[in-house]
């Protein structure tokens, strides 16, 4: 043999032990290392609905615009619940007329001799006065709600947070309990890595996780929780009630994907996170 084949053959020898060990990290990097890029950033949105009915009369958000907690979203028209105030301040004061009659004929009918008036009156006016007391407050309680729905008629945001999607306008007439727009919570951002389950027993609680976003950013995290329960689409209902079993083919088995929730350590300064975007999660075992 020659020094030109035994080169040959080493060199070969190499190449195929390279192969060997490559193939071999490969197959333990894609399916055993805790890693997924079917990655998705969330955040809670808010839906904002108004508590009182009405025309919007002042609308000084725009769509994307960031509002902080207790800026004015919308303003629904005060009138009718101004007047309602009105009205319920008019009914406290008859009210309160009306109980201080009440209370000084009760009063007056107490010191009478029993001899000019009976028990059965002194007890009747005396009870009179207690009905005129109950109808006091329920005034009262009525001017309270009137005040708060005029207060309401001012729709302020919850939450520090991102108009998204804005379809209301000046003009339209807005539902109480009705979703009229939406509030993306600025400090409510994190990540759903769907793992498949043959990964899962390298993940645990406190790991920690690099988040690396289409856009080319990368964010630091850690396992926040792992969910404990997805739909289980071979076995729904049938018309009858009956489980519903599809046949299975013994050698196509496809692991099914859980959710794992990423906590967001920190977001760099300027980096835009919008809710529903991929990203490639990598999770550290040990870490």
């Amino acid at each position: 043999m020659t020094i030109r084949n035994i080169i040959g053959f080493i060199a070969t020898a190499i190449i195929f032990v390279v192969a060997i060990l490559v193939g071999r990290a490969l197959w333990v990097h894609y399916m055993d290392e805790p890693w997924t890029r079917d990655g998705r950033v969330r955040a809670e949105v808010v839906n904002i609905a108004p508590d009182v009915s009405g025309a919007v009369v002042e609308l000084p958000v725009k769509d994307n615009q960031f509002v902080h907690k207790g800026d004015l979203l919308m303003q629904i028209d005060p009138s009718h619940y101004q007047i309602a105030v009105e009205q319920a301040e008019a009914a406290v004061a008859a009210r309160k007329a009306e109980l201080t009659m009440k209370l000084d004929d009760a009063r007056r009918r107490a010191d009478m001799d029993s001899l000019v008036v009976s028990q059965e009156n002194r007890e009747n006016a005396s009870h009179t006065a207690n009905s005129a007391q109950a109808q006091y407050q329920q005034a009262i309680a009525a001017l309270d709600a009137a005040k708060l729905n005029l207060e309401r008629t001012r729709v302020i945001s919850p939450v520090d947070g991102y108009i998204t999607n804005l379809q209301v306008f000046k003009g339209d007439y807005a539902i109480a309990g009705q979703a009229k727009l939406a509030v993306v919570d600025s400090h409510s951002f994190w990540v759903y890595g769907y793992f498949e389950e043959t990964k899962l027993p390298h993940v645990q609680v406190g790991n920690k996780a690099d988040i690396k976003l289409m856009s080319g950013g990368t964010l630091e995290g850690h396992v926040e929780s792992i969910s404990r329960g997805i739909y289980d689409r071979d076995n729904p209902q049938s018309r009858e009630l009956l489980a519903d079993v599809n046949p299975t083919f013994n050698w196509v088995r496809l692991a099914q994907r859980v959710p794992v929730r990423i906590h967001i350590d920190k977001v760099p300064d300027g980096m835009i996170l919008s809710a529903g975007t991929t990203c490639t999660v990598v999770v550290k075992p040990g870490a």
